[in-house]
């Protein structure tokens, strides 16, 4: 499915990508328990209580799977009627079923009572619909079903079969699997804009009409049951369809993947009381991407979201998937939600029947969607009025680190950091200290083992007035920097980040604030990582924010395991448990602000900041303990001290001991 094979010019077998699966990134197979908890929850669900045969309700049913690649969910969705229907059959009558003159069952001596094929194909042909842009997905898939149709058949019962019935063993599937691009229909079809495209692009047009190529069903209503995995295509390939998706979708959002459009699609063709079931990436929760996704869905019924947040499951995939369930219906108060966190379990739905927990849709907020039971959404809500925003507090001050295009030049380690030096001590002016991520740990104090050459933008024509002649004046003026960076000045002209001159960085508005007090903290971590620059001078890289603000109460409440809680459940986790610290949703974080008239407040402040004190004395020390009886020694200290600043911050948002509780529970 994957890769084609062909032959060069040499005459010998070459195996290569598909393009389509280049550009996106690879194929992913979805596992088999995924598919049957989806079929048993949408098709499942629909077949209770209906008849089995031609004039049940189940003949009626109409399953689609609109990307359908090599067809694991329609045959999932297909095995299960056709375990259903013998199941009915036996329970009813299986003699009776037998016989007649289109017996639907017959007893072989091997397995037992089995569907005859007749009516195996009367299930598939009536039952059983997919779509797939790729002509070789829909092929496989066809003949996938067709095997289906015989599996358990022996040549002689086949014979027997065809005999008694005087037709073709296998159905065509034309009128049920078919090849077009599921989301671009007739409406995009003009020739001048069709030749935008190339056979290179990921999703050729191919447009496909519901109208037309499924009359018959969307003349009904729509189908009965949308399920699948749509394709993990992220949006740098979509290129000219965005076009399309932007005029025709109401969740288009210029940076949106792939999979937001086919859920809008996957919807749209239900028929009303409909379900839809898809794997997709639970990005759209609370990615910016997502908000228009969110806010059209927040109008419709969903049933479930199961999250699996950092779960892998696609082994070869580093994707963080959600089951979403949606019908077609008006919107009930509220969802079932699960969050997967082990697959210690021996059954999906075992585990979430056990684990799931009620969602009230209207809590919901539109810059990300939240997960949390009935208690912890309270508690957010709570924790949410009581501070105000971090970005409010701090006047939405928090920057990235900086960006060099090219560490192997500006990045300089102690021994090089020296040498210049030791060469020129005007170079002492130019030299940072440079702080990575990894180097920025919780109270611990800052030390950096790297150094940033920093010339930024505009840095030259501020101290140099002439017309020509650049390089050799910051030569005279920064002699061993400037013979450092030299070799470097073939790569450093090729940026497209850089100053004015090749020596120079990026443009930057807030240099400024990296010599100034701060708190620092790294982008990527297990929970809130804050420590304190209290003199200030540190730069940091890309992959860590400073906040031009060193009060210590703020430090305190950052790092408290409350704020730790409050962002957990604002995004998704990534592999193994870490966070990602994005602007968008610090500022959100609720800061307690003190009102020194209030002779409590000004009590908590000062324990909060006295304690905060001890912590980074504490740490300090711990840091430069060499006696290992000394370091746990620390550590003990260390760890009490957080604590009591957790139950002071407790205390100051208001918090109850069924409260404490909820938080303690998810921050260890």
């Amino acid at each position: 499915m994957g890769k084609v094979i062909y032959l060069t010019s040499g005459s010998r077998a070459k195996i290569e990508e598909k393009p389509e699966v280049r550009k996106a990134g690879g194929v992913y197979y979805t596992p088999t328990y995924i598919v049957d908890y989806i079929v048993k929850n949408t098709v499942g669900k629909l077949v209770e209580g209906k008849k089995p045969g031609p004039r049940g309700g189940v003949s009626k049913l109409r399953i689609l799977d609109p990307a359908c690649g090599s067809g694991s969910f329609l045959i999932g969705a297909y095995q299960y009627l056709l375990d259903w229907h013998r199941d009915q059959y036996i329970q009813d009558d299986p003699e009776k079923w037998a016989k007649g003159k289109t017996p639907r069952l017959y007893h072989s001596p091997s397995v037992g009572w089995r569907l005859t094929t007749d009516e195996r194909k009367r299930i598939l042909i009536n039952n059983i619909f997919g779509v797939d842009i790729d002509p070789q997905a829909v092929e496989v898939t066809k003949l996938s079903l067709l095997l289906k149709v015989l599996e358990g058949e022996d040549e002689q019962s086949i014979g027997k079969q065809m005999t008694l019935f005087q037709e073709r063993v296998l159905p065509d599937l034309t009128n049920n699997i078919k090849c077009g691009n599921s989301l671009i229909g007739l409406d995009f079809y003009d020739q001048q804009q069709m030749n935008v495209f190339d056979e290179e692009d990921i999703y050729k047009v191919n447009v496909f009409d519901w109208e037309t190529e499924f009359a018959e069903v969307m003349k009904d209503g729509g189908f009965d049951v949308v399920i699948g995995n749509p394709p993990y295509v992220r949006q740098e390939g979509l290129r000219d369809s965005k076009a399309y998706f932007e005029k025709c979708f109401s969740v288009y959002h210029g940076i949106a993947d792939l999979y937001v459009y086919f859920i809008e699609k996957g919807i749209s063709l239900l028929k009303q009381g409909g379900l839809f079931s898809y794997i997709v990436a639970n990005k759209w929760l609370r990615a910016n991407y997502g908000r228009p996704l969110r806010l059209w869905l927040k109008e419709k019924n969903i049933f479930e979201i199961i999250d699996f947040g950092d779960q892998p499951v696609f082994k070869q995939a580093k994707t963080y998937p959600c089951i979403l369930g949606i019908q077609k219906k008006a919107p009930d108060p509220t969802f079932r939600a699960v969050a997967i966190k082990t697959f210690d379990f021996k059954d999906l739905q075992t585990y979430i029947n056990q684990n799931g927990y009620d969602v009230r849709q209207n809590t919901l907020n539109e810059d990300g969607w939240s997960l949390v039971d009935q208690y912890a959404q309270n508690l957010l809500d709570k924790l949410t009025k009581t501070g105000v925003p971090l970005g409010e507090y701090i006047d939405k001050k928090i920057y990235r680190g900086v960006l060099t295009g090219l560490n192997e030049a500006f990045i300089i380690d102690n021994a090089t950091r020296e040498r210049l030096i030791t060469e020129d001590a005007r170079s002492r002016e130019i030299i940072k200290p440079f702080l990575a991520g990894r180097d920025i740990k919780r109270y611990m104090p800052l030390h950096n083992e790297k150094h940033l050459i920093l010339f930024p933008r505009g840095f030259t024509n501020a101290k140099f007035s002439g017309n020509s002649g650049q390089w050799n004046w910051l030569k005279q003026q920064y002699p061993a920097i400037a013979a450092h960076l030299e070799s470097f000045k073939e790569k450093a002209e090729k940026r497209h980040d850089k100053g004015d001159y090749w020596w120079e960085l990026r443009a930057c508005d807030y240099y400024g604030e990296f010599e100034k007090p701060k708190i620092m903290f790294p982008d990527i971590s297990l929970r809130g990582n804050f420590a304190l620059d209290d003199q200030g001078g540190r730069y940091c890289a890309n992959t860590a924010y400073m906040i031009p603000n060193s009060e210590k109460y703020l430090l305190g409440i950052l790092n408290s395991s409350l704020i730790t809680f409050y962002y957990k459940n604002m995004l998704s986790k990534y592999r193994g448990g870490y966070l990602r610290f994005f602007y968008q949703y610090l500022v959100l974080l609720p800061i307690r602000v003190i009102e020194f008239n209030n002779p409590d407040d000004k009590i908590f402040h000062s324990q909060i900041v006295g304690l905060v004190d001890q912590m980074l004395n504490l740490n300090k020390k711990f840091a430069e303990a060499k006696i290992p009886q000394t370091k746990e020694a620390l550590k003990r200290q260390i760890e009490t001290t957080d604590k009591q600043i957790d139950q002071l911050v407790y205390q100051l948002y208001g918090l109850k001991d069924d409260e404490i509780k909820i938080v303690e529970s998810e921050v260890q």
